[in-house]
């Protein structure tokens, strides 16, 4: 179904070394591939001289040497996070020993929704609980460093703290795991949302800004356009769902079988709650019924 989203899963990245990807923003890619990782966390630095770091990445020695020496002779004012999954947060608090930067970020990770009775903790393994930022910031938040500047956009969905940066003076937004190249985003309540994934999509798309630089994989060009097509493949997803529910009330097991076909069996998993994540919506407007609140173990049918 994602067929209608030109992605680009080529992406000659080498992990450790620094590449410039703007004017006055360098990459450095973390060697932490995986299937929701593709080919590693990308970090971000920005400036020269006095510079910031976005997504400080996993808790990887060689990555965190290959930041440092990236940065060898200048100054690292300023640590901001996308948002707080370990890929992208478990180096924090060693660049922050190292550096002395503080972290800026929407703030804790957090459930987008109180637990349901059913459920004995989070369901999004991946989460740094123990994360605090030393500077919260609300969204539209200017935080200016040495010859650049960064708009806070909050993006709430993936998670529920999710946010995004702006350089506005060249035309780009770090967009963390918001929108990415080579995948669509996993929405996986309790942590995510699928109705603040959707509205945050639209406000993306309404921005200007035509450069998007994910936290995995290459840059996303033509920025709005891609995020059009992340909506249509959404609302695809909605519409492949409500057409298994006219064969009967499923389960979501059921559902994931009939709607992810080929589907990566490592993704398996992250499918289930995708599809938790739109029957939370569907059922919160209406256009699906289950019995009490949406549950990875619900039975859900049409009305």
């Amino acid at each position: 179904m994602a067929e209608d989203i030109p992605f680009e899963r080529r992406f000659d990245a080498v992990p450790g070394v620094a590449d410039e990807v703007a004017p006055g923003v360098r990459r450095v890619l973390a060697p932490n591939s995986g299937p929701f990782t593709f080919t590693g966390t990308c970090s971000y630095i920005v400036g020269e001289g006095e510079v910031a770091i976005i997504d400080p990445g996993p808790d990887d020695p060689s990555h965190l040497a290959a930041l440092l020496e990236a940065v060898q002779g200048e100054r690292v004012t300023h640590i901001f996070l996308t948002h707080t999954h370990r890929d992208h947060s478990g180096a924090l608090a060693a660049l922050k020993e190292a550096t002395g930067a503080p972290a800026y970020a929407e703030g804790p990770h957090r459930a987008a929704r109180a637990l349901h009775a059913e459920e004995t903790n989070t369901l999004d393994a991946a989460g740094d609980r123990s994360f605090l930022p030393d500077v919260a910031l609300a969204d539209g938040a200017r935080v200016a460093g040495a010859g650049w500047e960064l708009t806070a956009l909050a993006t709430p969905g993936h998670t529920a703290n999710h946010m995004a940066f702006v350089l506005e003076k060249e035309g780009l937004i770090f967009v963390g795991d918001h929108v990415m190249g080579w995948s669509t985003s996993i929405v996986a309540p309790p942590d995510g949302s699928m109705n603040a994934y959707m509205e945050s999509l639209r406000r993306l798309g309404e921005r200007p800004e035509t450069l998007y630089l994910p936290g995995h994989g290459g840059p996303v060009r033509q920025g709005p356009a891609f995020v059009e097509r992340y909506l249509r493949h959404r609302h695809a997803r909605e519409t492949a769902i409500l057409r298994a529910l006219e064969r009967g009330p499923m389960a979501i097991p059921e559902i994931v079988r009939a709607i992810y076909i080929g589907i990566d069996p490592r993704l398996y998993g992250a499918a289930g709650l995708s599809t938790l994540a739109h029957m939370e919506d569907l059922v919160e407007r209406g256009d699906v019924l289950t019995e009490g609140p949406a549950l990875l173990a619900g039975i859900y049918r049409l009305p």
